[in-house]
This record gives C-alpha cells, sequence and structure tokens, in this order.
C-alpha cells in the first residue's frame, strides 16, 4: 500500500479579473487597524506605483488564502504589506507564504537584503519577522521600523 502525503503548495499570482474580488475580500483582524493596510488601498498604491510595486494574491494549493504587495525599487526590496486571511491564520501558512515572498525576491531581483517595515506598536508582527530570521534596524520612518534579512 502507498501512502502520500499532500504537499502545501504556497504560490504567488497574479491578481486580475478572476481573483481581484475574492482578493478585497480578505480580512486580517489585528488589534489596531493601523497596523496592516487594506487590500483595496494597497492596490490602489501598488496602482500609481506600477513599476516598483508587485502586489499579489496568496495561494495554497487553489485557494486563495492572503495578500502581499512588494516594493522592488531602487534595490530596496521590501515585503510592504503582507496578510494571511483570518480564516487561514495559526496554521503555519503565513511563514510558509512569507518565505515564498523572500524567495520571490530573491529569485527575480536577486535581492539581497529584504525589509519588513512594521509598526512600532505592532509586537505580534515584529516577533513574526523575528522567527523568520528578521532583525531590528535603526531605519525608522512614520512609526514604522524596518526589520531587515540579510540573505546570502
Amino acid at each position: 500500500m502507498i501512502f502520500t502525503e499532500m504537499i502545501q503548495l504556497i504560490e504567488l499570482r497574479t491578481i486580475n479579473e478572476d481573483n481581484y474580488q475574492q482578493c478585497i475580500g480578505l480580512k486580517a483582524s489585528v488589534e489596531n487597524d493601523n497596523f496592516v493596510d487594506s487590500v483595496t488601498y494597497s492596490l490602489a498604491e501598488a496602482w500609481v506605483y506600477y513599476k516598483d510595486t508587485k502586489p499579489f494574491a496568496i495561494y495554497d494549493n487553489d485557494k486563495m488564502i492572503g495578500f502581499v504587495s512588494m516594493y522592488v525599487g531602487e534595490k530596496n526590496y521590501q515585503i510592504v504589506n503582507f496578510l494571511i486571511d483570518d480564516a487561514f491564520r495559526h496554521q503555519g501558512l503565513g511563514t510558509k507564504a512569507a518565505k515564498a515572498c523572500i524567495s520571490y525576491l530573491q529569485s527575480e531581483y536577486n535581492a539581497g537584503r529584504v525589509s519588513a517595515p512594521v509598526n512600532l506598536e505592532n509586537a505580534a508582527a515584529q516577533k513574526f519577522w523575528e522567527k523568520l530570521g528578521f532583525i531590528f534596524s535603526d531605519s525608522i520612518e512614520d512609526g514604522y521600523v524596518f526589520m531587515r534579512l540579510y540573505l546570502s
């Protein structure tokens, strides 16, 4: 008898006319609404800064579980807005999705460093990024500290 294990496949997919409605419906409950921008706001920002911003829907196999917006300008690679929908939290998917984002920046842009701007008051997000190897930098802007991951 052969046993197979379902492999979780995390993918970053382009947001288009087929999935944008579902994407803007994603919700990540946080203790302070200022901690995470809405998907709608992030998509508008990506449209304005289209040359340097890459928004993606995050999928686990064929199920949309989250959203990410990444900045790729000036060789200053950042995971700007990252969220996992409430229905999929606390399953380890956020860690896998964040690793997929880091891998994307490394493979597509040869990123040697990835930053994640985190609200100074968002201890949960700070802990999340630290778990992935990000460290605090001295760079603070508008109430956000830039946590950094240095890649080899």
